[in-house]
C-alpha cells in the first residue's frame, strides 16, 4: 500500500511541475466555425448554389443596368417599316438579333429593359409580404392563447385558396390595374406563408432556456420577444423570402398575362410581354419563348439558390 500510494504521490508531483501528461482541463485555443461559417463552407462547394447565384447576380446586374445594356430604346419603333400584314414580326437582322414585335420595337431591348420591372416587382411585392408576415407572425408567437388562435384561423382560410385565385381576386378588387395593384395583389399571398412560418420559429423559443431565465428574471413580454425570440427565428423566414421571391415572379408574370398588371407598355414587363404575344403565337412563337424563357431561368435561379440556402442553414436537411 505505502508503495501505491509513493508512485501516486510521484505522478501527481510530476504533473505538477508541467509533464507531458494534458491537463483534463484545459480547453483547445482553436477556434470553432458559426452556424453561417459552416454554411458558407458548405455553400461556396455546393455547385447547385453556384449555379442559381449566378443566375441571380446576372439577373439583378442586368436589372439595374438595363437602360444602359440595352441596345435601343424600348419604346421607338425602327423596325415599323417591315410591319405588314402578312409578315406582322420583323425577323432577326443585323442590329436587331432577336428582331422586333409587332409595332417595330426591338425585342431584344424590351427584354433587358422588362428585367428591372419584372425585378422591383418581385422585390416589393416579397417585402410587404415579408413584413405584414413578421407582424402577424410575431403577434401570434409572443401573445399565444386566444391572439394566436385567431391570427392562426385567418392565416389558415388564407392559405386554404390557391395563391393565383388569391392573389387573382385581390388584384380585380381595384378599379385600374396597375403595377402597385399588382404588388398588393401577391404580397397579400404572402404573408400567411410569412406568418406560419415565423409563428412556429418563435412558438419553439418560448420553451428555450435563455427565453424560461429571461421570463424568470421578470423581463417583460417586449424585451423578450424583440431581443430574444425575434432574432433568433428571423433566419428560417429570411431564407424562404428566397423562394418566394421566385414565386412572386412567376405570379406577377400570370397576372401580367391576364391583364391585371401595368397595362401601359412602354414600361416592358415580361409577364406583360408574354400576354401581348399571344395572339401572334400562332405566327411567330418566338416573340411569346423569349420573354417565357426569361421568366423560368430567373425563377429556376432564386429557386436553386433558396434551396441550397436552406439545406446549409438548417443541420435537419442536410445530407
Amino acid at each position: 500500500m505505502q508503495r501505491k500510494k509513493d508512485r501516486i504521490d510521484a505522478l501527481a508531483a510530476t504533473a505538477g511541475a508541467g509533464s507531458d501528461i494534458p491537463d483534463a482541463g484545459h480547453v483547445s485555443e482553436s477556434g470553432g466555425l458559426s452556424l453561417i461559417g459552416s454554411a458558407w463552407l458548405r455553400l461556396r462547394r455546393n455547385p447547385v448554389f453556384l449555379i442559381g447565384a449566378a443566375i441571380t447576380l446576372a439577373f439583378v446586374l442586368l436589372a439595374i443596368f438595363a437602360p444602359l445594356i440595352a441596345p435601343h430604346s424600348g419604346t421607338a419603333n425602327p423596325l415599323i417599316s417591315q410591319v405588314t400584314t402578312n409578315d406582322p414580326i420583323p425577323k432577326p437582322q443585323s442590329g436587331y438579333p432577336l428582331g422586333g414585335d409587332n409595332q417595330g420595337r426591338d425585342l431584344l431591348s424590351r427584354l433587358i429593359l422588362g428585367s428591372r420591372q419584372t425585378l422591383i416587382v418581385g422585390v416589393l411585392a416579397t417585402l410587404a409580404g415579408l413584413t405584414g408576415g413578421l407582424v402577424l407572425g410575431t403577434i401570434a408567437g409572443s401573445f399565444g392563447g386566444r391572439v394566436d388562435t385567431v391570427v392562426m384561423r385567418i392565416v389558415d382560410v388564407m392559405l386554404s385558396l390557391p395563391s393565383l385565385l388569391l392573389a387573382l381576386a385581390v388584384a380585380t378588387l381595384f378599379g385600374q390595374p396597375s403595377q402597385w395593384t399588382l404588388i398588393i395583389a401577391i404580397s397579400v399571398v404572402q404573408i400567411p406563408i410569412f406568418a406560419r412560418l415565423l409563428r412556429g420559429s418563435m412558438l419553439s423559443q418560448r420553451s428555450s432556456d435563455h427565453v424560461l431565465a429571461a421570463r424568470a428574471l421578470g423581463v417583460k413580454r417586449g424585451p423578450i420577444t424583440f431581443r430574444h425570440m425575434l432574432p433568433n427565428s428571423l433566419g428560417p423566414v429570411l431564407v424562404q423570402a428566397t423562394l418566394v421571391l421566385a414565386v412572386s415572379i412567376i405570379e406577377a408574370a400570370s397576372l401580367s398575362f391576364l391583364g391585371l398588371g401595368n397595362p401601359d407598355d412602354s414600361s416592358p414587363e415580361w409577364g406583360q410581354m408574354l400576354g401581348k404575344a399571344q395572339d401572334l403565337f400562332d405566327i411567330e412563337p418566338h416573340i411569346a419563348f423569349w420573354p417565357a424563357g426569361c421568366i423560368v431561368v430567373v425563377a429556376f435561379g432564386f429557386t436553386l439558390m433558396g434551396e441550397s440556402l436552406r439545406e446549409a442553414l438548417d443541420p435537419r436537411n442536410r445530407r
